[in-house]
């Protein structure tokens, strides 16, 4: 069967609570064995229906979900052998941490020594050893959390899911815990399908990143591809800092094409998502690939703008301009020491290759 050779496979899923609006509309997404896969997208965009419906506590209104190739629609939840770390951690507040990790050991009939020792080790793996005989309302939210990911690795699952896992701890700790799981995975060699709605959390994470809007997979590749080719306007918008610059399409050639941005200067871009003349576009750069006061000859596409604010931030200067009537355009000048800035109020030639600004959908 030709869902075999994935971990988990979603074939043609649907999912509507009403009978009338589809959270999740026609989900087509295949999971090797071993991979870090992140659902990412804004609030109400379908992704933690799908982890529902994985983990077996949301059913699909059509479509099939296949994990280790078998058909797992009608299998319940305790029955599919799937690890879950949720935001709220989940952990029973009258039992030990050592409990709580048995918990699921005992209800698959281990033997006592053999609960002992996975325990253990699971604790172990997640620098807790010394918390066993502590109750949850002893510990700090990381460590919770630390406890929640060593429950649902302690029965050795293959596959495991993160709903928002990180999403209660502060940013210092959320940056080491996202080390952490990531260590853990290279490690174990789990399958891990992740969701959050966090883009750097994403990044930092993944071996692919699933974007998600409206109930449809927008673009699903590596961190690099999404955050370099951004396939339409709402993945380049909702991964990293981007700028954009409205216009319309003059011309298109060999996958290039020419366009009058709404002030009336003309630039090239990569044709990625328009194919036809005279349609509008957005285009899509990222702010580090934009020069300041470029060499013309060098440089393929040169602009005008005019500095409105400019931000020290140590390693680089944001510098926030107007641009082709958006006065949101970033640049960020890489701080050399050599003393040389510009001024608030000036007006300056910046500049871009050709292949770093892509034509996309006006939306």
């Amino acid at each position: 069967m030709e869902t075999q050779q994935y971990h988990v496979s979603f074939k043609g899923v649907q999912k509507s609570y009403d009978g009338v609006r589809l959270v999740v509309k026609d989900l087509n997404l295949d999971i090797e064995k071993g991979e870090f896969v992140t659902m990412l997208g804004p609030s109400g965009s379908g992704k933690t229906t799908c982890l529902m419906m994985l983990a077996g506590f949301e059913t699909a209104t059509q479509g099939e979900i296949y994990y280790n190739g078998k058909p797992v629609n009608n299998i319940p939840p305790h029955k599919r052998g799937i690890g879950m770390v949720f935001q709220n951690y989940a952990l029973f507040p009258h039992m030990t941490v050592g409990k709580n990790l048995a918990f699921p050991l005992k209800v698959r009939k281990l033997g006592k020594e053999e609960v002992d020792q996975a325990v253990l080790d699971a604790l172990d793996m997640v620098q807790m050893k010394d918390f066993v005989d502590r109750y949850p309302g002893q510990l700090s939210g990381g460590q919770k959390q630390r406890v929640a990911l060593a429950r649902a690795l302690v029965f050795k699952p293959e596959l495991v899911l993160m709903d928002e896992p990180l999403g209660a701890l502060d940013k210092q700790l959320r940056e080491q815990m996202q080390y952490e799981i990531k260590k853990i995975h290279d490690k174990l060699g789990v399958s891990v399908v992740y969701v959050t709605h966090d883009q750097s959390e994403a990044l930092t994470m993944s071996d692919r990143i699933a974007v998600f809007e409206d109930g449809i997979i927008q673009q699903i590749a590596p961190p690099d591809d999404l955050y370099e080719r951004p396939d339409n306007s709402f993945v380049a918008q909702f991964i990293g800092e981007n700028n954009t610059l409205r216009g319309t399409v003059d011309s298109i050639d060999e996958g290039v094409s020419g366009v009058t941005l709404d002030d009336g200067q003309k630039v090239m871009a990569l044709a990625v998502n328009v194919d036809e003349v005279g349609v509008p576009t957005m285009l899509s750069i990222r702010p580090e690939r934009v020069v300041i006061n470029p060499d013309e000859d060098k440089m393929t596409q040169t602009v005008d703008g005019h500095v409105e604010q400019l931000i020290y931030l140590g390693d680089h200067i944001r510098c926030r301009m107007t641009v082709a009537g958006n006065s949101e355009f970033i640049v960020k000048i890489p701080n050399a020491g050599d003393g040389k800035m510009l001024e608030v109020g000036q007006n300056i030639r910046i500049g871009w290759m050709t292949g770093d600004c892509r034509a996309l959908d006006a939306d």
